[in-house]
């Protein structure tokens, strides 16, 4: 499942269309125009085997396909053709929370102990949490539990149950304050699922076609395919263009477990759209309130993420599974939308295309972009367990994040701080792979090939993380006053485009970087921070009234200037 990885108050028009006496100019490009945009994502950039945009605009709705749903041919790509939607399941399940409550069976405010059994404990700092923290991303959960340990990676959430869910909540302990900033978690979003299926005594699946997939007519939205939807199903293929499997969700379905059509996610757009009159639009219009900052010109709402630019207010949500990648959007005062569903694991995936088709202005991905290079096809090789096992160890990759490299039988795995162990496949005998995501790992060994260092490869960056034995050097961190911290809280651009924002939480510092999640730092004197999660510090520079006129990131054996913009 993927969001990227994503702010004015936005009105919805619930009722009756009424026709004019002429159809306005579409706002979205012409066929033709996203049919050569679809060829070169497919045939030149080799980003998927197949992809279906669906359009809804005044005019009514259309869609455009291109390539294949499977290699090997298969039924004809079209608006039926059946795709994992992963993410975009996060907004059908943020509608049942707002739908719940209209319903008057849940608050937003209610904290998730109230609807959970009484023998799980559930992590609290500064507050409680609530359901409206997991549908915004406030929640402090991280991304995933960090005891998901999937034994097939390549269907990863297939055999997490509730018994490990509740496992987890009962022994995490939070590393910041409920509420403090966003992090995008599919674990939050998962459950946020769980909790509502409790709350109305239904499962996940049967509460989404009770109070929305039936209610507006949406018969291939469903998580289980019977034998005509799985007929219709696009086969799915991963970043280099293998065949992969479909994935399944049955503890954290929220998070990503629904498969749908084009056709029937432009139905869901013309209801948030006003096209259709339907007794959701309430909740619909209380999921799309912008609820906290969430990235550059972005917030987020109920589910939905909230973009403007250009002078638009852009509604969307991605998704991507090991297989696929989606997204969908509307822009409610051109009163159009798009879906965008496409076959195929990539990095890209599909959502500049359909940030194009709302706003012309927004770019294409350029040619010779790493989003758009082809991931390699890697080949595992079998080595022994004696070798792997010099390898076994704890290497620090920043402050208060290691990496865990461990053996369980054949399997060898790798775990980062806060983040669930991955099974890595080796390449050769000191380079590894993970499956899961493209990443690469290499040990650097001594004369008696034992490891001393592993370097993490990934998104074109290479970390060094030095092997340690016994306790880790960690910077002491030490207590600044309220008032000091304070004088640090301001935004500094280091680019063009690209600014740090520093924000306060009682006596904690935030830095946030331009498209990345606020992290907190921590003084290790009065005017050095550094990170915990990454190996990285900043310094900031200071004024004679004690307000902070720049502040200077070290990372990489660089140092990086940026001055305060307010």
């Amino acid at each position: 499942m993927s969001h990227r990885n994503p702010i004015a108050a936005i009105v919805i028009v619930v009722g009756a269309v009424v026709a004019s006496a002429q159809t306005p100019p579409s706002p979205v490009p012409s066929d033709a125009e996203i049919r050569k945009i679809l060829a070169e994502r497919i045939d030149t950039h080799h980003q998927a085997v197949g992809i279906v945009v669906g359009v809804v605009e005044p005019a009514g709705r259309r869609i455009v396909s291109y390539g294949a749903a499977a290699k090997s041919g298969g039924p004809a790509l079209d608006g039926d053709t059946v795709f994992e939607i992963g993410s975009i399941t996060k907004v059908f399940t943020s509608l049942l929370l707002a739908d719940a409550v209209k319903r008057g069976e849940v608050g937003l405010e209610d904290p998730i102990a109230k609807h959970l059994p009484s023998t799980v404990a559930v992590p609290v700092r500064g507050r409680a949490i609530t359901l409206e923290d997991l549908a915004s991303h406030r929640s402090a959960l991280p991304r995933l539990p960090t005891n998901f340990a999937p034994k097939d990676p390549s269907n990863p959430y297939a055999d997490y149950t509730v018994e490990n869910l509740y496992q987890f909540l009962s022994t995490q302990q939070l590393t910041r304050d409920v509420g403090a900033s966003y992090e995008y978690s599919n674990l939050g979003a998962g459950l946020l699922g769980h909790l509502l299926a409790r709350r109305t005594g239904m499962d996940y699946e049967a509460l989404v076609k009770a109070r929305i997939t039936g209610p507006l007519g949406m018969p291939n939205t469903v998580v289980t395919l019977s034998p005509a939807l799985r007929a219709r199903l696009a086969a799915g293929y991963d970043a280099s263009l293998a065949p992969t499997n479909n994935w399944d969700l049955p503890t954290l379905a929220g998070a990503g477990a629904l498969r749908s059509t084009a056709n029937d996610m432009l139905t869901l757009l013309e209801a948030f759209l006003g096209y259709r009159q339907n007794a959701l639009a309430p909740a619909m219009a209380e999921m799309v309130k912008p609820r906290a900052p969430a990235g550059p010109n972005t917030q987020i709402a109920l589910g939905w993420h909230i973009t403007t630019g250009n002078d638009k207010t852009i509604v969307w949500h991605n998704g991507g599974t090991g297989g696929y990648r989606s997204f969908l959007a509307f822009d409610p005062a051109a009163r159009a939308g798009v879906v965008v569903l496409a076959n195929a694991g990539t990095i890209a995936g599909p959502d500049d295309i359909g940030r194009h088709l709302l706003d012309s202005r927004s770019a294409l991905l350029a040619a010779g972009s790493p989003a758009l290079a082809q991931q390699k096809q890697r080949t595992a090789i079998t080595i022994s367990n004696e070798v792997f096992d010099r390898y076994v160890g704890r290497y620090q990759l920043a402050p208060a994040a290691f990496f865990t490299i461990s053996r369980d039988g054949g399997k060898f795995l790798a775990q980062l701080t806060g983040q669930p162990s991955a099974e890595i496949f080796a390449e050769t005998e000191k380079e590894f792979f993970y499956k899961i995501v493209d990443a690469q790992l290499t040990f650097e060994t001594d004369a008696q090939g034992k490891a001393v260092a592993l370097v993490l490869h990934q998104n074109g960056v290479n970390q060094r993380a030095p092997r340690i034995e016994g306790e880790a050097v960690v910077p002491k961190e030490i207590t600044l006053d309220v008032a000091v911290l304070e004088g640090y809280v301001g935004r500094y651009e280091i680019a063009p485009g690209v600014a740090f924002t520093i924000t306060r939480q009682e006596n904690h510092l935030f830095a946030q970087l331009t498209g990345q999640p606020s992290v907190e730092i921590f003084p290790s004197a009065p005017r050095e921070f550094f990170y915990k999660v990454v190996n990285a510090q900043l310094t900031f520079e200071v004024g004679a009234d004690g307000r902070a006129t720049a502040v200077v990131l070290h990372q990489f054996g660089r140092d990086m200037r940026a001055t305060r913009a307010n």
